[in-house]
C-alpha cells in the first residue's frame, strides 16, 4: 500500500488570506487624543458673551428657588447626567428629564421659573423636538448645547452654546466622540462658572459630600485625628534628654513637644535630633531639652481642617505635626503615618 502526501496547489496558495498587519493601538490612541484636543480648542474659540448670559440665567434661576432641568437623548443624555451631577454636587439644584418619559407623565418635574438645558449635537433629535411644544407651555427659559446653531432646537431656544467640533474621532465621523467630549467640557465650564458666581465655598462643598474621601477630607478637623493623652508626648524645657526619651518611649512617639513653665509650646525634640546630637555630645542624656530642642516648631490649631494639616506636611516635608489650642499649648500630635489609615491623603 503506497504512501500519499497531501500537496497544496498553486491556486490554493494564492487564495489563502494574508495575515492582517499589526494594529498600532498606541498610534490610534494618540490620534484620538489629538483630534479631541483640537476639538476642545475649537469650541473654546467659539465662546462669546452668550456664555455669560447663560451663567447669569442659571444663577438667577437658582436664586429664585428654581432648578436646572437637563434634557437630552442618547449620548447627549448620558453627558447630561454627568452635567446634572456636577451642578447638583456644587449646590446648583439640577435634575435629569428623559424626553421620552417626559411625554408620559414625567413632565410634572418642570415648574414655572425653571431653566431647561437642552443637549443635542445635531439639534434635530426627534424625541427632543417632540418635547419642545410641551415645555413651551411653562414659563421657563431654554438654553441649548448644540453643534448646529441653525438647528430647530437652536431656533426654539433662548440662548445657544455652540459646541461644534471640526470632526469626530471616529474614522467614519459618525460615533459621537469629540462632540460629546466638547459638550461635557462645556457643561463643566458652566458648572464652575456658576459655582464662582454664587460664591460657593469649600465648606459648602463638604456639606454636599458628607461621605467618602471627600467628606472625610472636608469635614474632619485636626482635633478629630490627632493623637492625644498618653500618646501625646510633652515635657518641660528643663527636663533632661534621658527623661524626655522615657516620655517618648511611653507614648510610642518619635517626637516630643517642649513647653515652658507656663505650658506654652517652645520647641520640638525628635528621634532625629537625638541621633544628630549624640554624635557630638557624649553627655547628651544629661542635657536639658532647651539646649537641644528645635525652637519655634511648625504647629497647627486643633480647630483647623484636617486637609490643612495635610498641606503643611506636603509643604514642610515633616513627619510629625504638633497641634496647639488657642493658648498655644500642645494638645495633640498628628503623625504622617496616621493619614493613610484615615483616608484623607
Amino acid at each position: 500500500m503506497g504512501t500519499h502526501r497531501r500537496t497544496t496547489s498553486p491556486a490554493a496558495l494564492k487564495s489563502k488570506p494574508e495575515a492582517p498587519a499589526p494594529v498600532k493601538h498606541l498610534a490610534k490612541a494618540r490620534e484620538v487624543f489629538d483630534i479631541e484636543l483640537l476639538a476642545l480648542k475649537a469650541v473654546r474659540g467659539q465662546l462669546d458673551e452668550v456664555f455669560n448670559t447663560v451663567v447669569e440665567a442659571v444663577v438667577d434661576t437658582l436664586q429664585r428657588r428654581g432648578k436646572i432641568i437637563i434634557v437630552g437623548i442618547g449620548k447627549s443624555g448620558n453627558v447630561g447626567r454627568k452635567i446634572a451631577a456636577t451642578l447638583t454636587s456644587t449646590g446648583s439644584t439640577s435634575v435629569v428629564l428623559d424626553p421620552v418619559d417626559a411625554l408620559h407623565g414625567d413632565l410634572g418635574v418642570i415648574s414655572d421659573g425653571d431653566l431647561i438645558l437642552a443637549l443635542s449635537y445635531s439639534g434635530e433629535s426627534e424625541e427632543l423636538l417632540n418635547l419642545l411644544p410641551a415645555i413651551k407651555r411653562f414659563s421657563v427659559r431654554i438654553m441649548a448645547l448644540t453643534g448646529n446653531p441653525k438647528s430647530t432646537l437652536a431656533r426654539h431656544s433662548d440662548r445657544v452654546l455652540n459646541v461644534r467640533v471640526p470632526k469626530e474621532a471616529c474614522p467614519f465621523n459618525l460615533a459621537p466622540t469629540a462632540s460629546t467630549t466638547a459638550m461635557l467640557v462645556m457643561g463643566d465650564a458652566l458648572a464652575m462658572a456658576v459655582l464662582q458666581a454664587r460664591g460657593f465655598k469649600q465648606g459648602d462643598f463638604a456639606k454636599y459630600h458628607p461621605s467618602g474621601s471627600i467628606g472625610r477630607a472636608m469635614l474632619l478637623k485636626v482635633g478629630d485625628i490627632m493623637r492625644t493623652g498618653a500618646r501625646n508626648a510633652v515635657a518641660r524645657e528643663d527636663v533632661t534628654v534621658k527623661e524626655a526619651l522615657l516620655v517618648m518611649t511611653s507614648a510610642r512617639s518619635g517626637c516630643l513637644s517642649v513647653v515652658n513653665a507656663r505650658g506654652k509650646l517652645t520647641g520640638i525634640f525628635t528621634d532625629g535630633d537625638f541621633r544628630r546630637h549624640l554624635v557630638a555630645d557624649e553627655h547628651l542624656l544629661a542635657q536639658p531639652l532647651k539646649q537641644v530642642m528645635t525652637p519655634r516648631p511648625v504647629s497647627v490649631r486643633d480647630d483647623a481642617l484636617a486637609v490643612e494639616a495635610l498641606k503643611v506636611f506636603n509643604e514642610r516635608n515633616i513627619d510629625d505635626l504638633i497641634v496647639v489650642n488657642a493658648r498655644h499649648e500642645p494638645v495633640g500630635l498628628v503623625d504622617l503615618q496616621d493619614l493613610p489609615k484615615l483616608k484623607i491623603v
